[in-house]
């Protein structure tokens, strides 16, 4: 693995263990002026994205650092594109139409692809 991928891959898992330790452990009432969207879905799926994002974090890291089924990592972040993707749509659908950092993020996961696969 070259330092790019290790730059943006970083930078990506740390993004989402953040954000997914927020989801695991905070409150609805906690998380609401960041995520407008957390009445709009049970408590336990919540905890569940918050689970799956430290998950795929770890996916991006894990697999390349000791080098046990690297093909992991790009399939940890072909997850995070579709889980953004599917983020945009709930923006969408209600009242936050604020996507950008959604659009950055499927950016950064699309570039963390393109190097993981890179000879």
């Amino acid at each position: 693995m070259n330092i790019a991928y290790w730059t943006v891959a970083g930078l990506l898992a740390m993004f989402y263990v953040y954000a997914g330790t927020l989801k695991v452990i905070r409150s609805r009432d906690q998380l609401r002026p960041m995520m407008a969207w957390v009445d709009r879905i049970p408590l336990p799926a919540l905890r569940a994205l918050g689970t799956v994002e430290i998950l795929g974090a770890t996916g991006l890291i894990l697999p390349p650092l000791t080098g046990i089924a690297p093909p992991l990592a790009p399939a940890a972040a072909i997850g995070f594109v579709l889980l953004q993707t599917g983020a945009i749509a709930v923006h969408l659908t209600g009242e936050d139409r604020r996507i950008t950092l959604n659009v950055g993020l499927i950016a950064t996961a699309a570039m963390t692809i393109w190097l993981a696969t890179r000879p």
